[in-house]
């Protein structure tokens, strides 16, 4: 008899007949099974047929994925892949448009398992779907299942994006530059031409030819949310994959276009709220957009340069109106010696050579931009800035040069200038969408913040490097609410002010306060295993409660989501595929797959996971590396997963550790805990406020002589 592990008790359907009730051996061939269940119906040529899920997915069982059948699993038996794939082949060509309607509703529904996709594929059907498309016979429903079946099977990665002609490009671009396109169509259209971009660069250069962004404009300013997303997916492909020499010119003409102002209006201020993935697709175009400034972040200033040592003359200029001045007055060590004093006064380290604060990347000549930017478009603040501290003494004085350059740095680091765009991040700021010089602007704004909490922390050129630790978190502490205007985070910077700061850096001290004396740390360790069981049931509770998580695939990002929760008993997560991301709970009878947590082997993170070892896109993202864990259990099989964000990850892999036995290490829960345990001290020692707490317990009293006081209640 093999052991019970390896036989999964299922129910098998066929069409007309009682579903049958059957035991699978896991370690018998799957032609035999199949061949056993054809036998019981009286079906002959069993090679004709195949086991699927009877679910919404219909996906085959193969030899590579049987082991992912579940006990109470309901199958179907179903003509073979290659007999569908032919009998679809067939049918698609037919002469009959309601019978080819239906049969592209089927494909497009089929194409989404790989076994049946591999089967398609190899009768050339990609090629066919292709010509059908190039002919131009389709429209409407048909031209809209042709296109869906084409993605789907795309998407698994057998066939080269390479391979396709510049008649079947020009026609999908067609269908984008056309006006009064059926809405599916148009959006099958504009993932077709994302993923080309992005998996070819011979195919960015063609559709680059075909699709200009005029042509997209127009579907960002229409009413569907889906086509907003997938234009901008799109563009974002357009930008990502130019080369360097290109980028600056498509975001010349996306500024001509008026890009930023048509988002801002039509999608984030539109009256629908922002979906997960344009809010990523969003994050996306921030991103790309921020890192055109990595070109001038990377560039050193040369020192022999006139035209980059005319921007610091005409920053000394603006600042002490030296254009009123003649300009042969006195003489070249008089001129000299003025220049230096002035050099001085803007704050430059070098202040005979001011050029040489700039050689050091990043932030290079980034700097200097945004000093010029400044002193030309806030001209009023600069010269208050720079009046302001050359009048101070030399100890007090902000070094306007000096704190530029620093404060470029921070920014470049805050808003990871330089860094490619994370798949997993939707993280944008709708604030860099009111203004097409956003992060001069940006700049602007940090560099009177600074100049600010300067004077309030009447810093000395020895505080310099506190004053920029207290802008950084002035400054991020504001991001973190989302401003929704550059005027609305000035606001609300006016309120972090450096008193602020200290209320809440005092406030957070206290509470997480840690207690020397040793009656107190005696406490705390008595409490702390209760607290920590705590943790372990909320993180126990949130898994029960279940998560989604999105499908990520090396070939584009994709809008398909798994759910997977924790059993009510702590014993089975369940799991399965979502067709869009669940707005609550998700029932577990719904999740048809499980593993049961004895199974479980081990819990690995991060770059130790197999899905992260694959060659592809996501092995270099390293936010994908720090949302990335996996379960491996018994067979050596592993359940895959990319948490949505820190937080999510965080929660799991506590949650699995304590499944498991194992102790919790993530910061949530050293976080969780340090916050928990200091509440429940300050509640248990509410008594004792103002009281003394010795450093040691008071001596115990010797023994009396005798024990006559004892009173006799009696």
């Amino acid at each position: 008899m093999p052991p019970p592990s390896d036989i999964v008790k299922v129910a098998i359907e066929w069409p007309g007949a009682f579903p049958k009730l059957m035991e699978i051996d896991q370690k018998k061939p799957l032609a035999s099974i199949i061949r056993e269940v054809c036998d019981g119906w009286s079906l002959s040529i069993p090679e004709n047929f195949a086991l699927q899920y009877a679910d919404s997915t219909n996906f085959y069982i193969t030899e590579k994925n049987r082991n992912e059948i579940k006990n109470g699993a309901i199958l179907r038996l179903a003509a073979s892949p290659t007999q569908t794939a032919q009998g679809l082949h067939e049918r698609i060509q037919s002469s009959s448009m309601d019978a080819k309607l239906e049969a592209l509703k089927d494909l497009a529904n089929h194409s989404r398992d790989i076994t049946f996709a591999q089967e398609f594929i190899n009768l050339d059907g990609i090629s066919l779907l292709t010509q059908m498309v190039e002919s131009g016979s389709d429209f409407g429903d048909m031209l809209s299942f042709t296109l869906t079946a084409f993605v789907e099977l795309m998407d698994h990665g057998i066939v080269s994006w390479d391979t396709f002609s510049v008649a079947f490009i020009k026609k999908i671009a067609s269908y984008v530059n056309k006006s009064a396109t059926d809405v599916s169509v148009l959006q099958r259209s504009l993932a077709i031409l994302e993923s080309m971009v992005l998996n070819s660069y011979d195919l960015y250069q063609k559709v680059a030819q075909e699709i200009t962004i005029g042509q997209l404009m127009p579907h960002l300013q229409g009413s569907d949310p889906d086509i907003q997303t997938y234009t901008i997916a799109v563009i974002n492909a357009l930008f990502l994959k130019a080369p360097d020499d290109k980028r600056q010119e498509i975001a010349t003409i996306l500024a001509q276009k008026q890009l930023r102002s048509i988002i801002l209006s039509h999608v984030i201020r539109g009256n629908r709220t922002i979906q997960t993935e344009m809010a990523h697709q969003l994050y996306v175009l921030q991103v790309l957009t921020f890192n055109l400034l990595e070109d001038r972040m990377m560039t050193k200033m040369d020192p022999q340069d006139q035209s980059q040592r005319d921007i610091i003359f005409e920053l000394r200029r603006i600042a002490f109106d030296a254009d009123l001045e003649p300009t042969n007055s006195g003489s070249i060590e008089k001129r000299k010696s003025m220049y230096t004093r002035d050099y001085k006064k803007l704050g430059f380290i070098n202040h005979v050579n001011p050029a040489m604060d700039f050689t050091e990347t990043p932030p290079g000549m980034l700097a200097l931009d945004n000093m010029l930017y400044f002193a030309q478009h806030h001209q009023d603040a600069y010269i208050r800035i720079v009046l302001e501290n050359s009048s101070r003494e030399d100890k007090h004085e902000c070094p306007f040069g000096r704190s530029s350059i620093e404060l470029t740095r921070m920014l470049c680091e805050i808003l990871k200038v330089g860094e490619l765009p994370s798949d997993t991040c939707n993280e944008f700021h709708p604030m860099f969408f009111t203004h097409d010089r956003s992060f001069e602007e940006f700049f602007c704004i940090c560099i009177q913040l600074l100049n600010k909490t300067w004077k309030e922390m009447r810093a000395t050129s020895e505080d310099f490097n506190k004053v920029m630790q207290v802008v950084k978190e002035q400054i991020m502490r504001a991001l973190t609410t989302k401003p929704n205007s550059l005027d609305q985070f000035k606001s609300k910077l006016q309120n972090l002010s450096y008193t602020e700061i200290l209320k809440i850096r005092q406030s957070e001290r206290m509470n997480q306060e840690d207690f020397q004396s040793r009656p107190i740390l005696e406490l705390r360790e008595k409490i702390q295993p209760e607290i920590l069981e705590l943790v372990k049931q909320q993180r126990l509770n949130r898994l029960c409660e279940g998560t989604c998580f999105r499908k990520i695939s090396s070939r584009r990002r994709q809008d398909k989501f798994w759910y997977c929760r924790l059993s009510p008993n702590h014993k089975v997560l369940h799991y399965g595929d979502q067709e869009e991301s669940p707005q609550g709970e998700v029932p577990h009878e719904s999740l048809q797959d499980k593993l049961p947590v004895a199974d479980i082997k081990a819990i690995v993170t991060g770059k130790d996971c197999p899905h992260m070892k694959e060659k592809g896109a996501l092995k270099q993202n390293k936010e994908v590396l720090e949302l990335a864990f996996s379960i491996l259990y018994d067979p050596d099989d592993s359940l895959n997963f990319i948490a949505p964000d820190k937080h999510e990850y965080c929660v799991w892999t506590d949650g699995l550790n304590a499944l498991l036995g194992k102790e919790m290490m993530s910061e949530l829960t050293k976080n969780d805990l340090d916050t928990l345990l200091s509440m429940e001290m300050k509640l248990r020692l509410l008594d004792l406020e103002n009281i003394q707490i010795p450093e040691a317990p008071p001596p115990i009293p010797k023994e009396p002589s005798n024990y006559d006081f004892v009173y006799d209640c009696n």
